[in-house]
């Protein structure tokens, strides 16, 4: 492959900030995601708000592979999801047109990619309640509310945790998030939680502090439980879930975003211990029906697979209550009003050593919301029936 720094087509290019394809070229043909990022910082100084990084790459062999696979080797500051996403808003053309993240690249084979600009690092405070279990001057835990993002993503660029954490740092005095992540509008993240997953979450306000905390989720040196309630009894007691995960066969609108059990080359290593905690049998919503069964489960995380959990429960047939994106339906009883429309999921427990001074520490996160509702709904709408597994956290630990 080789990269040229001129597009003769191109009549946008700025004429005060450059776009010199070569400028964005590392050796052996990857694109310098730090380089594109300075462009546009250069022309966002120059008050150029047009200027797009285009560059004009030449297949120089016949790799017979597809434009978003391909490139998801070449730009690796974006993800593949991220790339499709480029391809399908009309970012990518092959031989002058517009392509598919299907189209097979040949040899001799033009492309000419508009990269978009990254999200500014610069986060904007919002007055949004949190929920502090924890502060020092190195890491702050948070007991996450559900329905509100980690990290602005795509067109939400506020109310999100660090929206909330830039106004906490500004009114308490307390430090800042870590620059870690910040070319990504990231800083501080360690770690993430779906956005309608409640719970503990801890996030770095230092540089040293996120990179030792990053190395410990990494080396699986942080303990992570869950509680979820899901649709059926789960019939054993305890048993470990070992199906690898990757991303969803089809590029569909919907599905991009979802995960599935693979066992070729995508799927990645999953490991999840579930531990029956309770089990709830509810009557029939109508006369003659069949009883209502459910389950309250403990989740012990192995791996930290995106949708691990979520994927892991869905495929053994018990998805969680109220998470649509995997099979699970909304809780109805009586009135028809549904008693919780999110996934039944709550990250209950965080427990790892302090990254700067190395000392055991656990953080527990009370079931919040409509999901405490909910099980208190069950215990008494009918008969609950209690689980002693040996190594299970107590149930007056893991507060409910």
């Amino acid at each position: 492959m080789s990269a040229t720094g001129t597009n003769p087509d191109d009549h946008s290019q700025s004429s005060s900030v450059s776009n010199d394809a070569n400028a964005f070229i590392l050796p052996g043909g990857k694109i310098d995601g730090d380089a594109v990022r300075q462009a546009y910082i250069n022309a966002r100084q120059q008050g150029d708000d047009g200027f797009v990084v285009r560059v004009p790459l030449e297949m120089m062999r016949d790799v017979k592979d597809r434009l978003d696979r391909y490139l998801t080797s070449r730009i690796t500051f974006m993800s593949r999801n991220q790339l499709q996403t480029l391809i399908d808003s009309g970012g990518a053309s092959v031989n002058g047109k517009t392509a598919k993240a299907s189209t097979k690249l040949r040899l001799g084979d033009k492309i000419l990619l508009e990269i978009p600009k990254p999200p500014s690092g610069d986060i904007e405070p919002d007055d949004i309640p949190l929920d502090v279990l924890y502060e020092d001057q190195y890491i702050l835990v948070i007991n996450k509310h559900p329905d509100i993002i980690v990290h602005p993503a795509r067109a939400e660029n506020r109310g999100t945790m660090l929206n909330a954490l830039v106004h906490h740092f500004e009114k308490n005095a307390s430090g800042e998030l870590s620059t870690v992540g910040e070319e990504f509008a990231r800083p501080g993240v360690v770690h993430r939680l779906d956005r309608n997953t409640s719970g503990c979450i801890v996030f770095a306000k230092n540089d040293e502090a996120h990179w030792k905390m990053g190395k410990k989720f990494e080396e699986r040196q942080v303990d992570k439980r869950y509680l979820a309630v899901v649709q059926g009894w789960v019939e054993r007691d305890e048993q470990l879930i070992d199906l690898p995960l990757g991303p969803h066969l089809s590029h569909a609108k919907g599905s991009r975003e979802k995960r599935v059990v693979r066992y070729d080359n995508l799927g990645k290593e999953s490991k999840t211990i579930c531990r029956v905690r309770e089990r709830y049998e509810l009557p029939g919503l109508r006369k003659k029906s069949s009883t209502r069964k459910y389950t309250l489960v403990e989740l012990e995380l192995l791996t930290g697979r995106t949708h691990q959990i979520r994927v892991h429960l869905s495929h053994l047939g018990h998805p969680i209550v109220g998470d649509d994106m995997y099979m699970g339906k909304p809780f109805v009883d009586g009135d028809s009003k549904a008693l919780i429309e999110r996934q039944a999921l709550h990250a209950a427990l965080l427990g790892f050593t302090h990254p700067m001074t190395d000392e055991p520490m656990e953080f527990i996160a009370p079931v919040r919301d409509e999901m405490a509702a909910l099980i208190s709904h069950l215990r008494l709408g009918g008969e609950t029936q209690g689980v002693e597994v040996e190594g299970v956290v107590a149930m007056s630990k893991l507060s409910l």
